[in-house]
């Protein structure tokens, strides 16, 4: 049994609408999803001991998420990622986006999916959010119609995004929760144990765009499909963090992407997709300056982001899969976030 309940979360400022928070509960998970940016705000997980703590970075006021934070939570797009020097060419037309992240375009620009109020409708075991994102929005061509569905099922948060175009776009959408298993606030995921299911990666320029190359993991640090413990993979290996695309099986079907495993409370989460693509991401640029939850600061390596996308900047790049929806065509990803204790 899945309860969804909803209530006021906060208001915007200069009347520009209520932000509403919805509870989903089952026996196992609380997940609180906010209509700002489709924004997953708590996510309670119990250990071994049935002790459960909220294991995704974030702010218990509305304020925390309308100041410049790093996606907390968020779903992004219209493409989530980043597209190089922010331009595309679309049958012969240049297309100019925002520059907001170095000399590129991120995750949908300046005010992309994440910085917007969507439309709820609560669901049986769940709640749907829509939004129409208008034709030049952040300079993506057409109308995009969008559908964000979050269910909730026994231990197992199901993420499906849908949308239809009116023009030729690029789409790419994903959420950017910032996970910690050891609690949000905990100082650092050292101690978490990672396999992800990926032969290959994408090495990347010093601008964070795909160089192009899908270089196979073997004998490097991207090595993951047997656990790693972080903090020890990341000193063995001289690396700073990981931020890189991670290539799954190309089928459309679901598919296995990762395992993160907390030893000390004993929690897991599995990762499921129907994306080619994930996003592992340390929280390398997190600096201990954000107020979170509870008193919480949120310092470098604090949480870590698995973003199930399509590769980065494959409008540019035409070897990559498929990033364009064209008129009559739907986008239909959907993710597994599954829960448990081992």
């Amino acid at each position: 049994m899945v309860s969804v309940t909803r209530s006021v979360f906060g208001e915007l400022p200069s009347g520009a609408g209520t932000v509403e928070k919805f509870r989903l509960q089952s026996d196992q998970l609380r997940v609180d999803i906010l209509s700002w940016g489709c924004t997953i705000s708590a996510l309670e997980v119990k250990d071994r001991q049935g002790r459960a703590s909220d294991v995704v970075l974030g702010f218990a006021e509305l304020e925390g998420y309308l100041q410049k934070q790093p996606y907390f939570g968020a779903v992004v797009g219209r493409v989530a990622n980043r597209i190089a020097k922010g331009t595309f060419t679309l049958d012969g037309k240049e297309y100019k986006l925002a520059i907001n992240n170095g000399p590129n375009s991120l995750h949908g620009g300046l005010r992309g999916f994440d910085k917007v109020l969507w439309t709820p409708q609560v669901l049986s075991n769940g709640v749907q959010f829509s939004r129409v994102s208008p034709d030049g929005e952040e300079g993506y061509p057409g109308e995009l119609k969008v559908w964000v569905t979050y269910t909730l099922d026994g231990g197992e948060l199901v993420i499906n995004y849908r949308a239809q175009a009116s023009q030729t776009t690029p789409v790419n959408l994903t959420n950017h929760s910032y996970f910690n298993l050891a609690g949000q606030g905990s100082p650092n995921i050292y101690d978490h144990e990672v396999t992800i299911e990926a032969d290959a990666f994408l090495p990347v320029d010093e601008t964070l765009i795909p160089t192009g190359e899908v270089a196979p993991v073997q004998g490097t640090t991207f090595d993951l499909r047997k656990p790693v413990a972080l903090g020890k993979h990341l000193q063995e290996f001289h690396v700073g963090g990981f931020d890189h695309n991670f290539c799954l099986k190309g089928s459309k079907e679901k598919h296995f992407c990762a395992r993160v495993h907390h030893a000390g409370s004993g929690r897991v989460l599995e990762v499921h997709t129907t994306q080619p693509g994930v996003q592992f991401y340390t929280g390398n640029f997190l600096d201990g300056t954000l107020k979170g939850k509870s008193g919480a600061v949120y310092p470098k390596h604090s949480g870590f982001c698995l973003e199930t996308q399509n590769w980065p900047d494959a409008v540019n790049q035409p070897h990559f899969p498929p990033v364009l929806l064209r008129p009559g065509e739907e986008y239909d990803h959907t993710t597994w976030f599954r829960f448990s204790v081992a």
